[in-house]
């Protein structure tokens, strides 16, 4: 398994999944099963069967049965263009794990690094993804990841104390970020993770999102950083004209992206997450070149 990301994370092998499924859902258990690499910071997937999946948590996971994608998720994955896995039942706590779990329908695809995927249509399509999300009737939804970003400023701060690069450079498009007017008009639903090894590609092109677990409604400006997670800036201009954004909306997702390559680059190492890692590094990079022109 390699060097563990999180020194309290939960040591999650298939002999452990397997006593969870004969435990709750015994239809099941004799099912194949194999864990799904590269694995995710938060989750452990594994494939069960040729039709679903299972994710748990490696730490803190929920100890109350979150129902958001439960209910959200079959509603929504109609609706948009990328394919979803929708959840399909929860697992609940016992002795041997402390948390909720679930399973999920398969979808079909890999996680690939961008060199191996078409990054102008990446974009396009991702810029797609969104617009539909922010079609769908949001009047109900539950708050998301999208919160307003002064309340991150807090959480920014601290990770800025623990980060070894450019504090100035960073602290200057932060502060640019937060100048910017606040989201005013209402809450749109947002996937809310729109991370590179949260994309399942066929043939090149992005086919479905995985990980709503930042899913909600709010200020659509956590999923418009995903135009600086594409590495490049033609791909970044082309989501931008893909899904024309207004001026406050761009720099407020600069300064999501911003936030998260920071917390990345003071929390991981090039040894316990090298791709996310290294990702980051890229994300911060694309963002400061920007922000000196």
């Amino acid at each position: 398994m390699g060097e563990k990301m999180h020194v309290d994370e939960i040591e999650i092998d298939e002999a452990l999944v397997r006593r969870l499924l004969v435990a709750q859902f015994p239809e099941w258990a004799d099912l194949p099963l194999r864990r799904v690499e590269p694995a995710g910071t938060v989750n452990v997937i594994f494939r069960l069967g040729n039709n679903y999946s299972i994710r748990l948590a490696r730490r803190d996971g929920p100890t109350k049965p979150d129902s958001r994608e439960l209910t959200w998720l079959p509603k929504l994955a109609p609706l948009v263009p990328l394919e979803a896995p929708v959840p399909i039942a929860l697992g609940h706590p016992n002795s041997e794990y402390p948390w909720f779990w679930s399973i999920h329908t398969w979808v079909e695809g890999e996680t690939l690094p961008i060199e191996e995927i078409d990054a102008i249509q990446a974009a396009r399509d991702l810029a797609a993804f969104v617009a539909a999300l922010q079609r769908i009737d949001s009047s109900s939804g539950p708050p998301g990841r999208g919160i307003p970003l002064a309340q991150r400023d807090k959480e920014f701060q601290y990770w800025l104390a623990r980060f070894d690069g450019d504090v100035a450079a960073v602290s200057k498009v932060w502060e640019s970020a937060l100048a910017a007017p606040p989201w005013s008009g209402p809450p749109v639903w947002h996937h809310g993770d729109l991370d590179m090894r949260n994309w399942l590609v066929r043939n090149k092109r992005i086919t479905g999102v995985i990980d709503w677990d930042m899913m909600g409604v709010g200020d659509p400006a956590c999923d418009v950083m995903v135009a600086w997670k594409l590495h490049s800036p033609a791909a970044r201009d082309a989501f931008r004209e893909a899904l024309p954004t207004d001026d406050a909306t761009w720099a407020r997702a600069r300064g999501w992206v911003v936030s998260q390559a920071v917390a990345v680059l003071a929390y991981y190492t090039p040894e316990n997450n090298p791709v996310l890692y290294h990702e980051a590094k890229s994300w911060l990079d694309l963002v400061l070149s920007e922000y000196k022109i």
